[in-house]
């Protein structure tokens, strides 16, 4: 019998018909079921039985998921992050799991630098300003000589950093491991603690991963150490932000403005307080979207799912 894979993942979902006939030589039966971001964990209870392998998206795969996927052999993370999986579940009921480390680090990157440039110049209320008929001039910031300051200097952050260097930005990074001297000599980076790095920063870009204890690192007392008129880019995960803390910040102006790639609800509610504010730029949780990232993470994660099912016979 052949194996049946399920797929969660709306880069792989959008491109899906170049793959199909790859499956098709593999002897895979594919099925995508309709979703906007991620199937629910109530969803994947209801389908997850039947299933061999997954190649997934940001869907929680709980343990409760994990125990009922009785014969799942293996779960093909497409992209970095697996916060979003029992690593510890999958580990106990012998389930394979990879991601695709470093993939993407410099489509993330121009994304991050992209609003980065925007909030300092204010191009997203110029752009809205024109197209309503307007010419507005708003007063913007220079970003030569500002603090950037990076939280997490991995892959993602060593590339934003290499980029902000050249724009002759000063750098302060945070990460809970040691940066390479190399590293830090190259782009003139200082490694700080986190809470020097707040009252330092200019414009803080979280780049992170996810883990239990970071949930909420930017809260009400992280905002009350950082500089009035601080701004803040989130290219990483939405639940690294407390919501309602930033949008106490910015109601207090201690934030000037906010880039968000990412929320702790995905896709952002309506009814969200944060679309009140006009120095705030949104994203769809999309900075690894480019045409040339989004084929070679899928080549990557459709190779690590026949990993995993070779590994296990079915």
């Amino acid at each position: 019998m052949k194996p049946r894979v399920l797929i969660t993942c709306p880069n792989l979902v959008n491109t899906i018909d170049h793959f199909r006939p790859i499956f098709h030589e593999l002897g895979i039966d594919i099925e995508i079921p309709h979703f906007v971001q991620q199937l629910s964990e109530a969803e994947l209870l209801e389908i997850i039985e039947r299933f061999d392998g997954v190649i997934a998206g940001d869907d929680p795969f709980t343990a409760k998921v994990l125990k009922k996927g009785n014969n799942l052999k293996v779960i093909a993370k497409w992209g970095i992050g697996v916060d979003a999986i029992d690593l510890d579940a999958a580990k106990q009921l012998g389930i394979p799991v990879y991601n695709t480390p470093g993939a993407f680090s410099n489509e993330v990157a121009d994304m991050a630098i992209g609003y980065i440039i925007m909030l300092a110049r204010r191009l997203h209320q110029i752009d809205r300003a024109v197209r309503n008929g307007e010419w507005i001039k708003p007063l913007g910031t220079s970003l030569h000589g500002k603090v950037l300051g990076i939280i997490g200097v991995g892959n993602i952050g060593k590339a934003i950093g290499r980029r902000a260097d050249i724009m002759g930005m000063r750098l302060t990074g945070y990460d809970v491991y040691p940066i390479s001297t190399e590293y830090l000599e190259e782009v003139g980076m200082e490694q700080v603690e986190l809470e020097t790095l707040f009252s330092q920063a200019d414009i803080i870009v979280l780049c992170c991963n996810l883990t239990q204890n970071n949930v909420h690192l930017l809260n009400e007392q992280a905002f009350a150490q950082m500089k009035t008129g601080v701004q803040i880019v989130n290219v990483a995960r939405g639940p690294l932000i407390d919501e309602i803390a930033l949008i106490r910040a910015l109601q207090d102006r201690k934030v000037a403005g906010a880039a968000l790639d990412v929320f702790e609800t995905e896709p952002l509610p309506w009814n969200s307080a944060l679309r009140n504010f006009e120095d705030c730029i949104f994203g769809s949780h999309n900075s690894s979207n480019t045409f040339e990232a989004v084929m070679r993470v899928n080549e990557l994660a459709i190779q690590n799912l026949v990993k995993g099912l070779e590994r296990i016979p079915a």
